[in-house]
């Protein structure tokens, strides 16, 4: 089997491109690159991992692709590119062609209002046009945010589309109720995968409670079914807390990985 951590992060800082770098976040501020992260992968057997979009600028998808072309072991990039802009089919063609380019994700959970990104019709063509191109599009929301992310998941069901991070459960918090409803609404759609990724950073209390953390990933179990979970790391934010591993079958589907890449190494 193929073990694939599906979430990944790289940059070279420059502290105006990471605004969301906020207080108690100063490990994150330096470069972290995939040679940094190939003696992890290489210790915990994983033979490949999914690169992730940081910034919100075309000029990120280039960066992933450049790092993906130059290591065989990061195995495909899930990029940034403005959904909404009237000349979206001009700027996708920019990257036809690179079969490392997965697809595409926007920091929805950055926005004043994600119920009107949602709903927003020219960001929903824009999905329609990445599914139609057979692109997995990726919904970053916190829990608080989940209520619209449904409806939006149920039109849009010609291609994968993944939720991040289990869509940022509070583990500690009071909305855990609101979050496992909300989340139960996903189980029939089966376009719809989701990444055990980023929870540790999600956890309200100082003390890392795992019995927690397994309920959640029980529920997830639950909803989603082992074939539509997948592991992410969500490295190297997950330093801003301890983190464990898991596993990596699901993300091969996913994301097309149609052949094994080469053991982990820098290429």
């Amino acid at each position: 089997m193929m073990r694939v951590d599906a979430h990944q992060h790289f940059w070279r800082y420059h502290a105006p491109d990471y605004a969301w770098m906020g207080a108690g976040m100063d490990v994150l501020r330096r470069d972290w690159l995939p040679t940094d992260l190939h003696p992890l992968l290489a210790r915990h057997e994983f033979d490949a991992c999914i690169a992730v979009q940081a910034r919100q600028t075309d000029a990120e998808t280039d960066f992933l692709l450049e790092l993906a072309h130059a290591h065989s072991f990061v195995a495909a990039v899930i990029g940034w590119v403005d959904l909404r802009a009237p000349d979206l089919q001009r700027r996708l063609e920019r990257w036809r062609g690179d079969t490392r380019l997965a697809g595409f994700r926007h920091l929805l959970q950055d926005e004043a209002d994600v119920s009107a990104w949602l709903a927003d019709a020219a960001f929903n063509r824009g999905v329609s046009r990445l599914q139609q191109s057979q692109q997995v599009y990726e919904v970053l929301v916190h829990a608080a945010q989940l209520a619209d992310v449904p409806a939006f998941c149920a039109r849009h069901d010609e291609y994968w589309l993944v939720l991040d991070h289990l869509g940022k459960p509070a583990i500690g918090g009071e909305d855990h109720a609101a979050w496992r409803a909300q989340l139960e609404a996903f189980a029939p759609m089966r376009h719809v995968l989701c990444k055990l990724s980023g929870l540790v950073t999600e956890v309200r209390t100082r003390t890392l409670g795992v019995a927690e953390i397994e309920r959640h990933l029980d529920i997830a179990l639950d909803v989603f079914g082992p074939d539509r979970l997948m592991f992410g790391s969500d490295w190297p934010v997950c330093l801003l807390r301890e983190q464990g591993h898991l596993f990596g079958d699901n993300a091969v589907r996913c994301y097309s990985l149609q052949r094994s890449p080469a053991q982990p190494g820098v290429h």
